[in-house]
């Protein structure tokens, strides 16, 4: 009977050494235990989406600006006209737009620097006071055209000619550099300046050493453009030829660098 407990007793604790390696071999952790992951482990993948981070290194963004005078400026110059009937309308509107065109080429603006923007005929509609509708009471045509201004001192006088040939729609200036490369290397050098002080700032203050640039990137950002009046205003226009007060004023060119260094 002796012998029979343990022999018992020794199979108890048999299986319980079993468990104890069973659960040690498993991997699994239990509160207080620590797991540590072998190094042939496979680490996992970013996430989809992002990009990660390189080890050992520094990423700053530097801007740069660079200002230079516009040599060109571009308008939106047009006619609309109203008449009873389409024939009415698109006949005088075309009559006056010859004669724009005339003034423009007048004042030395090339023919392949004129361009039709926009070309319209609608019907407009009469109602009476309860805004139910009666008809036609007649027809508008309107005939834009982009303008491009090579010689930036006569912008006023172009503007003055088209108003005195008959436009009544200007709808905006807009100035420019005809050749931005220049700027955009002197703004895109600025920048680079920036990102080397700013990592030389970030590498004191981590007390580690700049090494190597590994990645650089670059974003050309549009150019800003002066704050101009307003030209519009229909009819209006034709009453006052005067020559408009336009100031061309500075263009500003930005460009931005992410340059990403190594640590040494």
């Amino acid at each position: 009977m002796l012998t029979q407990k343990r022999t018992q007793l020794i199979g108890l604790i048999g299986l319980m050494i079993l468990a104890v390696l069973v659960v040690a071999c498993s991997g699994t952790t239990t509160a207080g235990s620590t797991a540590i992951a072998p190094e042939s482990a496979a680490v996992a993948p970013a996430a989809q989406g992002t990009t990660p981070a390189i080890p050992g290194s520094i990423t700053v963004v530097g801007q740069g600006e660079a200002f230079g005078r516009p040599d060109q400026a571009q308008a939106q110059i047009g006619v609309e006209i109203f008449a009873a009937t389409v024939d009415e309308a698109t006949g005088q509107n075309q009559a006056t737009f010859d004669r724009i065109m005339a003034a423009l080429v007048a004042q030395g603006i090339a023919e392949e620097d004129i361009q039709t923007s926009n070309y319209s005929v609608w019907a407009d509609q009469r109602y009476d006071e309860t805004g139910v509708a009666q008809g036609i009471a007649g027809y508008r045509v309107n005939n834009q055209v982009n303008v491009t201004i090579r010689d930036i001192s006569k912008v006023s006088d172009v503007l003055a000619a088209a108003i005195d040939a008959g436009a009544n729609s200007i709808y905006g200036v807009y100035f420019s550099v005809s050749d931005p490369a220049a700027l955009e290397a002197e703004a895109r050098a600025a920048a680079m300046a920036d990102a080397a002080q700013r990592a030389a700032s970030l590498a004191e203050l981590g007390n580690v050493e700049l090494g190597n640039i590994v990645i650089i990137s670059e974003v050309i950002g549009s150019p800003v453009q002066p704050l101009l009046r307003d030209m519009g205003g229909g009819a209006a226009l034709a009453e006052s030829a005067a020559a408009p007060g336009i100031s061309p004023g500075q263009l500003s060119f930005q460009v931005q660098v992410q340059v990403t260094y190594g640590l040494q």
